[in-house]
């Protein structure tokens, strides 16, 4: 009888952490589902948005401008952000707004990447906390849901 139960007991034990191993594999190389709050990326992506984030592009490297990341915020390693990936590790960035008569420019690091909202007037994003390291992407938006 014991052993019927210990036998039991550590099978469910097995098939719990082997679950638990596929399910961490899935979540870390192939990608997750992230629900988008705040008003930065509107109209592309609204409060409560739920979003598919692939996690392979991030690992291969491949990705580019125009693209749509999550990444850890730079401010707080707890929280993730959603923004739109601007340039690229060289690149020349325009710092400056729109209705500045002189325009300010820098040049994004080797291993970073230059993050913006697509809503300007309400995003916080690297024209107030600088480029990110690419470490910091945890994978791109591919499914808007």
């Amino acid at each position: 009888m014991f052993r019927r139960v210990l036998g039991r007991t550590l099978g469910f034990m097995g098939y719990t952490i082997q679950y638990g191993c596929i399910a961490h594999c899935a979540f870390e190389y192939i990608g997750e589902f992230v629900v988008c709050s705040g008003p930065s990326m509107e109209p592309t992506i609204v409060n409560h948005d739920v979003v598919f984030s692939e996690r392979m592009s991030r690992h291969l490297f491949k990705i580019q401008k125009g693209d749509i990341v999550i990444a850890k915020s730079p401010f707080d390693p707890q929280m993730n952000i959603c923004k739109r990936v601007i340039g690229l590790e060289g690149d020349k960035i325009c710092t400056s707004a729109p209705s500045d008569l002189f325009k300010t420019h820098t040049y994004v690091p080797m291993g970073h990447v230059w993050l913006e909202g697509d809503n300007l007037r309400n995003s916080t994003d690297s024209r107030n906390y600088g480029p990110i390291p690419y470490g910091l992407i945890r994978g791109r938006v591919c499914l808007k849901g």
